[in-house]
């Protein structure tokens, strides 16, 4: 009885252990469905290659930005020359901000404060002046703006589809082990039975085999 209470536990357990198993596999597809929608299709639709940018100018335009119709924010206008071909373009942040400013701060209703962090980062851009520095350039789609980097990167590509892989390899690994677990189970038990048959039958020949000599042993002539 003991036994098979151990075996009928071991059963829900190993039932259990497939089925999350199974549960990590589907997740994983929809994380790489969700990487693949917010990480791996912009990264490899963007068109921006590495170049070398020199800093000509910072400006603050005189007329603010509006920012969801609550507020206005400043605007700060950065411009590069490209050294490869020798062109001035507009710099800006990322991908994202390609129409925009290179910098406009977070709504807010203080001018004050907003004037003062826009002109925090115009001074960190002009200690960069007429040095040159590796930005990103789309000759064909945007032959007059340049970004200061890319939002999604090679790394970032990568990193994004290891976290989905492990998933998915981990759900395998769990569904693997609690299928060799029990073929080895089975394996054990019918081995185990034909060990047990083999030696009952062993024992009734030997008892047939001793009731026969005895027989023999009584129909003797002494």
């Amino acid at each position: 009885d003991s036994y098979r209470l151990f075996r009928r536990l071991s059963s829900v357990g190993e039932d259990r252990a497939i089925l999350l198993g199974f549960a990590m596999m589907a997740f994983s597809v929809l994380m790489f469905f969700v990487v693949g929608i917010t990480v791996l299709k912009p990264y490899v639709a963007s068109k921006w290659e590495e170049a070398s940018c020199v800093l000509l100018g910072t400006e603050i335009l005189e007329e603010w930005v509006d920012c969801r119709g609550v507020s206005a924010v400043p605007c700060l206008r950065v411009k590069v020359n490209l050294t490869a071909s020798n062109q001035t373009a507009l710099l800006h942040f990322d991908e994202d901000l390609v129409l925009l400013c290179f910098y406009i701060p977070k709504c807010r209703m203080a001018r004050a404060e907003l004037q003062r962090e826009v002109e925090e980062v115009k001074k960190f851009l002009e200690a960069k002046l007429e040095s040159p520095k590796l930005c990103f350039a789309d000759r064909k789609r945007h032959p007059e703006r340049a970004l200061w980097g890319r939002k999604y990167t090679h790394k970032d590509a990568l990193l994004a589809v290891v976290w989905p892989c492990l998933m998915l390899g981990g759900g395998a690994l769990l569904v693997g082990l609690v299928k060799l677990t029990q073929y080895l189970a089975r394996m054990s038990s019918e081995t185990c039975s034909e060990a047990g048959g083999s030696r009952m039958t062993g024992r009734h020949t030997q008892g047939k085999l001793y009731r026969l000599l005895q027989r023999s042993s009584t129909q003797s002539p002494s």
